[in-house]
């Protein structure tokens, strides 16, 4: 027997990899497993490519059995193994891999070829969380003797020959009072099943499973042997390969875990990326939205894996905000992993995977409207039900998202004043007068009041077409956009990039735009009745105005250039910002309006202020604005009437 002290320092850094690096204890199976599929990758690898390996035949496999009474857990595996020096030179190093030194030697070419982790590194030390002593036993491939590895954890090792009949390496972990419950079938198939399932070699769980007779007394046990884990990742198979019913069973499996339990996604995405960045994506579309989508503590719904091996579930950065609905796996060939396996590192490579998923769906998307367009009525009732689902989320990529924010404008719909149902800014423009410069939109409430608001007008009486921007964060979003770019065919017949400037009809001086000459003598005449108006008024408002937009209605609100609107301004308070500052609309008035022209021969204090007070008010209320003193409003409109 040969006694070691460990590496310098090995001791500190144990004690940090035991009692703090990792978050949750069970993990420490999943890096064994890790490592034993690693070991058996390798040797499959060398069985192909060296020949000193070529004879070997064997049948790659992982078994797992424990001793409850023996307070005993054992992983072996039948892959490449270790020597004596490879245990001296692997596990009395922190942060040193066989597996690492392994890949040095290899060709740039033969690295796409083995699938490798980490045998060995600081993963293995994991365990230690769970076990009070280890036993590493090992033969190496080609080789005749074992050698065993044995430690306590603390500042030494010892490495002795032993037997065994085959390469390979069994580890067994000697579980500690608190690690005891790890020596347990049910803890075993659950751990196996969320963090090794898609495993790419079976795992098998020898288990005693206790006998009884007819009477329901116990007559013994039989020992068992079973796999534990699916041995297949469905999304690095051959798209080829699958059926629509593979994916949607799996969808099944997926939401399950996250949840939702859908019976069937509304599309899925299927990718093998291989060149520069090899990974593999599964991503669904849900028919519903998530629960808990607009919660800011909401359940990421994609899975990262590295080489099949599960790592998270539960990072947000793995796809905007914007595209939370989205289910799925992303499979990272490359992808580099702190010291622990639960801590992703920040870096390029998984930035390049993100970006390059988020182009892939865009497209998807827009590959799904089209179809609706041109395609059957399943295609859009397909459409249909995803916007109705998640146009909102796709509205807070064009505030969030400044690269794909053109893309995603061709995907969000609005209602409008010219069309039933949904529309988008390229139908839009197609539909403009030929003269039209502008989109214009009309925001602050729900689609049957905005279409009510005397704010369209002059725009009906135009025949321009105004879109309803009824959601809650139109007004924060779409002024962020300033304008639409699309390509259009030229007269030379190429392309060309022409912008429209999407302007709100809920803004002063928005009338100005539909071409209507200021009537100078108007203004003279109605200037009194303004004066009037707006000494009543007093600072309920910033401004009165004579307005160019209204022919029914005697009066509107718009706001100032700068101001939030009325309705954003009610939206942030509602939300917590308690400390914004009042927001004060403009009033418009229809100097024609038999209420407004009342007002012109009288000098009736009272009168002028009830008149002012309901022209006010009744703006308000047409826009879905509450009134911050609704009795006041009854008495006016009573003493009126």
């Amino acid at each position: 027997m040969a006694h070691h002290q460990f590496q310098t320092e090995v001791s500190q850094l144990l004690h940090l990899i035991i009692h703090s690096l990792y978050s949750n204890r069970e993990i420490f199976l999943r890096e064994l497993v890790s490592n034993a599929s690693d070991a058996l990758d390798k040797l499959k690898y060398l069985t192909v490519a060296d020949d000193a390996y070529k004879a070997i035949s064997f049948e790659p496999r992982i078994d797992i059995s424990f001793d409850k009474d023996a307070k005993t857990l054992t992983i072996a595996d039948n892959g490449i193994g270790m020597n004596d020096a490879d245990l001296i030179d692997s596990l009395g190093t922190i942060a040193r891999s066989g597996t690492k030194a392994f890949l040095e030697k290899l060709t740039q070419d033969a690295k796409k070829d083995s699938n490798l982790i980490g045998q060995f590194g600081v993963g293995f030390y994991s365990a230690f969380m769970v076990a009070d002593k280890i036993e590493v036993i090992s033969r190496k491939a080609t080789e005749q003797a074992a050698w065993k590895w044995v430690s306590d954890g603390k500042d030494s090792y010892d490495v002795e020959s032993a037997e065994r009949d085959s390469q390979g390496t069994t580890v067994i972990l000697h579980l500690s009072e608190e690690g005891s419950e790890y020596a347990n079938r049910w803890s075993i198939e659950d751990i196996i099943k969320r963090y090794s399932n898609h495993a790419a070699f079976p795992i098998y769980l020898t288990y005693e499973e206790k006998e009884w007779d007819d009477k329901g007394k116990e007559k013994g046990s039989v020992t068992k042997t079973e796999q534990i884990n699916s041995g297949t990742a469905l999304w690095r198979r051959a798209k080829s390969e699958l059926k629509d019913e593979d994916y949607k069973d799996f969808y099944k499996t997926l939401t399950a875990q996250f949840g939702q339990g859908d019976d069937e996604p509304l599309h899925y995405v299927h990718t093998r990326a291989e060149g520069t960045l090899e990974y593999s994506t599964l991503f669904y579309i849900p028919k519903k939205a998530p629960f808990d989508m607009y919660n800011a503590d909401y359940k990421p719904g994609v899975k990262l894996y590295v080489r099949r091996v599960f790592i998270t579930d539960d990072d947000k950065e793995l796809m905007p905000t914007w595209l939370r609905f989205v289910r799925g796996v992303i499979d990272s060939e490359d992808l580099p992993l702190n010291v622990s396996r639960e801590i992703l590192q920040q870096n390029k490579i998984l930035l390049n995977i993100k970006n390059a998923s988020v182009k892939k769906l865009l497209s998807e998307f827009k590959a799904m409207a089209d179809n609706a367009v041109s395609g059957s009525d399943e295609a859009k009732e397909k459409w249909e039900t995803f916007v109705s689902q998640f146009n909102r989320p796709l509205k807070e990529g064009l505030y969030q998202d400044f690269a794909n924010r053109d893309a995603i404008q061709e995907l969000v719909r609005f209602k409008s004043t010219a069309v039933e149902g949904w529309t988008s800014f390229a139908d839009y423009v197609s539909r403009m007068k030929s003269d039209q410069k502008n989109i214009y939109y009309i925001s602050g409430g729900d689609e049957k009041t905005l279409k009510a608001s005397p704010l369209l007008e002059a725009y009906r009486a135009k025949d321009i077409e105004v879109l309803i921007m009824d959601d809650e964060i139109d007004d924060i979003v779409i002024p962020s956009l300033r304008n639409y770019r699309k390509e259009m065919p030229g007269a030379d017949g190429k392309t060309e990039s022409q912008s429209w400037e999407i302007k709100s009809v809920n803004r002063a001086g928005a009338d100005e735009e539909l071409g209507e000459k200021k009537d100078k003598s108007a203004e003279k005449e109605a200037k009194p009745v303004i004066e009037k108006i707006k000494k009543a008024l007093g600072d309920r408002v910033k401004d009165v105005k004579l307005s160019r937009r209204l022919h029914d209605s005697p009066s509107c609100i718009v706001a100032d250039e700068n101001d939030p609107t009325m309705q954003m301004a009610q939206m942030l308070k509602a939300m917590g910002q308690a400390e914004m500052p009042e927001i004060k609309p403009i009033l418009e008035i229809n100097g024609e309006h038999p209420i407004v022209t009342s007002l012109k021969n009288t000098d009736d204090e009272n009168r002028i202020a009830d008149v002012a007070g309901v022209l006010l008010d009744q703006a308000l209320l047409i826009e879905g604005l509450k009134l911050k003193d609704p009795a006041d409003f009854v008495k006016r409109l009573n003493r009126l009437l």
